[in-house]
């Protein structure tokens, strides 16, 4: 084996999506998207199109950087002045990190995440031993002075600032303009993930950092949210100096992305499709985060719990009261009934073993209810066992 290879770890919600199976247990725990929101019919029509008027092209081998209306469509859809051929489509989001891992990445080179920070990407930048350093955070990510006291050396930053997965906190502007000074400030790259930024509840996110300075930043997006994951369709929109880098690790790693999916995509782009759709992802995903509030204020009250309240995303994060090992308290929730994610491994080191995290969006708001009520039974024994 590889050096590197003694770096890959399984995937903690993976291994944790394989309970969930069984029939009788409510999963809060994987970061699906409702499948209640693909629109099937509309996929449909699109196959049938693109099969009918380019399906033998759809079918051959395609150009590595991604199909040239689906690269217009994606640097049209961002709120910056992007070029078309700075969009690289990837095979998910989750290939864009590898990809960055590849080209950015020495043994020993520092990277700085968030504490905690999305666990996919530890993932993809583990095999490549980066010494990882978490920045210090608060409700709206990273602190710009410690981000500034630990620029100098690192290859960069990676940053999810809209409803951040695990957390689902958000970038204040404010904040986002501080974390854009220091990267300019410094020449700090920044890498900043954006797959749920579409997915806002009262009012959309600020401007992206990407948009505030792109010639610094590689920006990730993804359609998995907004429309299927099945489909593996991302794209990352990256600066002229390292594109080409990016492009070349494509090559090597899986020639393209689907052509077919990605003319799929493009037909289901049309006339709008998104601005219609969106909305209706928004108001069933909020409906879901308000009764998954309103069941934590009613049963784990007095138990100690403290819980964020996300204005947008997929997730909630809690923080169990001291001396409750979130890991152990798994094995008793599914025994109950009820899945989710510890919290300790989206720590770039020693985590918080105290957090988890919740996902809202696949559990109707009676499953929710339920869900919930057995967590707080979980704890209460849990608690009971701990004061003896």
């Amino acid at each position: 084996m590889a050096a590197r290879a003694a770096q890959m770890n399984p995937s903690v919600i993976r291994e944790i999506l394989k309970v969930t199976e069984r029939p009788e247990v409510i999963s809060l725990a994987g970061g699906l998207p409702s499948p209640e929101t693909f629109p099937v019919e509309a996929f449909e029509q699109a196959c049938a199109r693109v099969l009918q008027t380019d399906g033998r092209a759809a079918l051959q081998y395609a150009a590595s950087e991604g199909y040239g209306p689906l690269r217009e469509a994606v640097a049209a859809m961002l709120p910056w002045d992007a070029d078309p051929a700075q969009v690289l489509i990837t095979t998910g989001s989750q290939q864009g990190l590898d990809l960055i891992a590849k080209i950015l990445i020495d043994a020993g080179s520092p990277v700085l995440v968030e504490t905690p920070t999305y666990l996919g990407a530890l993932q993809a930048f583990t095999p490549m031993q980066p010494q990882v350093a978490g920045l210090r955070c608060d409700d709206e990510g990273a602190v710009p002075d410690d981000l500034a006291a630990q620029a100098a050396a690192a290859r960069f930053a990676y940053l999810l600032p809209n409803f951040q997965n695990p957390t689902g906190r958000t970038m204040g502007e404010e904040r986002r303009r501080a974390v854009v000074e220091v990267a300019v400030r410094t020449g700090l790259p920044l890498v900043e993930d954006n797959p749920y930024g579409d997915l806002w509840f009262d009012a959309p996110p600020p401007a992206p950092l990407s948009a505030r300075h792109p010639e610094g930043c590689i920006y990730l997006g993804s359609f998995s949210k907004v429309l299927a994951p099945g489909l593996r369709l991302g794209f990352l929109v990256a600066p002229k100096a390292v594109y080409p880098k990016l492009l070349q690790a494509k090559q090597a790693a899986d020639l393209h992305t689907p052509g077919f999916n990605q003319r799929v995509v493009v037909e289901v782009l049309r006339d709008g499709f998104l601005d219609r759709h969106v909305p209706t992802i928004r108001a069933l995903y909020r409906s879901r985060r308000d009764a998954m509030l309103a069941a934590l204020e009613r049963e784990m009250a007095g138990l100690g719990v403290e819980f964020g309240r996300p204005s947008g995303g997929m997730f909630l994060w809690l923080r169990l009261p001291p001396g409750i090992d979130a890991g152990a308290l798994l094995a008793q929730a599914v025994a109950r009934g009820v899945a989710f994610v510890p919290g300790a491994p989206f720590y770039p080191a020693a985590g918080d073993a105290r957090t988890l995290r919740l996902s809202f969006v696949t559990a109707s708001v009676e499953q929710i209810e339920r869900a919930v009520a057995a967590l707080a039974r979980s704890l209460q024994d849990a608690l009971q066992q701990r004061h003896g």
